[in-house]
């Protein structure tokens, strides 16, 4: 079996939200923290988002408040349900959340209603993000996107 290629992602990142839409499973999804990698904070080309968001026929773009989003807790949240084998079905839940109802993802009952939509308990989640193998995992995958050369988020790395 051939391996899947990386697809490294933020959940504040409009273009990665467009990139999952249209993966779905077909990637390793790696969450590393764009702000980590210096690539965090810039004004997405918002006409230009909306108009792939209706190309793919997705719902219409609400874009969450503040801008930009403090995706630190909600990273921690996906990096915890890749663990558990949650991964693509927590962090699609938690762009949609973010792009398709305007919710801010540094506010922990949005993470919860995320993870509530891939039957994550709300209790688990908190203590998974609050773990220190979380956190750490979350360091070493930016750590291997530095390494890979991703200098732009969403980033798609050949097979590992």
């Amino acid at each position: 079996m051939a391996a899947l290629p990386v697809f490294y992602y933020d959940l504040g990142d409009p273009e990665c939200y467009l990139t999952a839409e249209e993966l779905k499973g077909q990637a390793e999804w790696e969450p590393v923290l764009a702000s980590q990698l210096g690539l965090a904070g810039g004004e997405p080309d918002r006409t230009q988002i909306e108009r792939r968001v209706r190309e793919l026929g997705l719902q219409p773009v609400h874009w969450p408040t503040p801008w930009p989003p403090d995706t630190s807790r909600a990273m921690l949240a996906a990096t915890y349900a890749k663990r558990i084998g949650r991964g693509v079905a927590f962090s699609l839940a938690a762009f949609r959340q973010a792009f398709a109802g305007g919710r801010d993802l540094g506010v922990q009952d949005t993470v919860l209603i995320a993870g509530a939509a891939c039957e994550m308990h709300p209790s688990a989640l908190i203590k998974g993000m609050s773990l220190r193998a979380t956190t750490q995992a979350l360091a070493a995958a930016t750590e291997r996107a530095r390494r890979d050369g991703v200098t732009a988020l969403p980033a798609v790395v050949g097979a590992r």
